[in-house]
């Protein structure tokens, strides 16, 4: 079944949530930068026609797709309504992968539980619970995350050091199944989660 790799491009850049190196892109879709330049324009040119929402921009030999500007109103409530929401058992997950093992990588966060974790990181930092700290010294420059002060406030900790400790049957870089179960929550934040976290 030939796959059209205009879409397949499309793809890779929605799930990818962040910007996505030429160099990479060419590696995955083994074609040079000439044929991935042009791949590029077809996906513009087939976003534009169909009036999507989301549109392709080059960043620093990168591409991503962000969304347009004229329907930020609606994102805007579409996250509002989702900060209300307690969060959700992967979620919890993510932010104790991120909390016992920081500074990590989304790649590291992703080969511990086996899935994509784009969409969670995404929620953590805007609860102010997740951010950037800076990028790793790697081919890519993978973005690293790590817990904020927000953080501490939300469940009560003085420091990283007041974590509840792992179970000794847990291997390295292991995290708890429960992270609300192990800080005696009920998977609600405090008031705290307002905060800007500095």
């Amino acid at each position: 079944m030939s796959v059209n790799l205009v879409s397949a491009l499309e793809a890779v850049l929605f799930v990818g949530g962040e910007p996505m190196s030429m160099d990479k892109l060419c590696q995955i879709f083994d074609i040079t930068p000439e044929e991935l330049y042009v791949l590029a324009e077809h996906l513009e040119k087939k976003l534009s026609d169909n009036d999507s929402g989301v549109k392709l921009v080059t960043l620093d030999n990168a591409y991503q797709l962000i969304t347009k500007t004229e329907y930020a109103d609606y994102i805007k409530k579409a996250f509002e309504i989702k900060r209300k929401t307690p969060l959700s058992q992967a979620g919890f997950e993510v932010l104790a992968v991120v909390a016992y093992n920081q500074p990590v990588t989304r790649a590291f966060i992703e080969q511990v539980r086996g899935v994509d974790c784009s969409g969670a990181i995404y929620t953590l930092m805007e609860r102010g619970l997740v951010e950037e700290r800076g990028r790793l010294d790697l081919p890519g420059k993978p973005l690293l995350y790590g817990t904020t002060k927000n953080f501490l406030r939300c469940f009560s900790l003085r420091d990283l050091s007041d974590l509840p400790p792992l179970p000794k049957n847990e291997l390295q870089n292991a995290y708890p199944t429960d992270l609300a179960e192990q800080l005696n929550i009920d998977g609600t934040l405090t008031e705290a989660e307002g905060e800007d976290g500095e």
